[in-house]
């Protein structure tokens, strides 16, 4: 009896820490945020398409949302000279639904229902910034 209640918790202790498989797709729609706590700057970039992004496949969260993160964060520090900014991507794999998401940020950061902006709100144009593919690293593709 012992030995087949340890067979059991073995199996649902594999099974609970068994990692989720990556998943390339071809086209992933993201824009991104920044803003800081020390001023009222808020800067969004356009949604764009970005090729080959890596999804958990259990999930459907964007692998390396970090990295996407950083790219933002990095061009705001070097090219806008905006430091210290919280940045954050949003994404999707269905453009109608990240339009929605964009939408509803944009109407948050925007004039207030009696017009007034409490935020300086700033757009970043696809020129200046797009996001950059993330490659996958050959040993985390061979885990798959």
């Amino acid at each position: 009896m012992i030995r087949y209640i340890i067979v059991v918790l073995s199996l649902a202790v594999g099974i609970g820490t068994a990692s989720a498989k990556k998943q390339q797709v071809e086209k992933m729609y993201m824009f991104g945020m920044a803003a800081a706590f020390t001023d009222t700057i808020v800067h969004f970039t356009n949604i764009q398409i970005v090729d080959s992004a890596w999804i958990d496949s259990k999930t459907n969260f964007l692998q390396d949302r970090d990295i996407y993160s950083n790219q933002l964060r990095t061009f705001l520090r070097d090219k806008q000279q905006a430091p210290n900014r919280t940045c954050i991507v949003f994404y999707s794999t269905k453009r109608e639904k990240l339009e929605k998401k964009y939408q509803k940020m944009r109407r948050l950061y925007g004039k207030d229902k009696h017009g007034v902006e409490h935020f300086d709100v700033r757009y970043i144009m696809d020129s200046d910034f797009k996001f950059q593919p993330v490659k996958q690293k050959e040993e985390e593709k061979q885990d798959e």
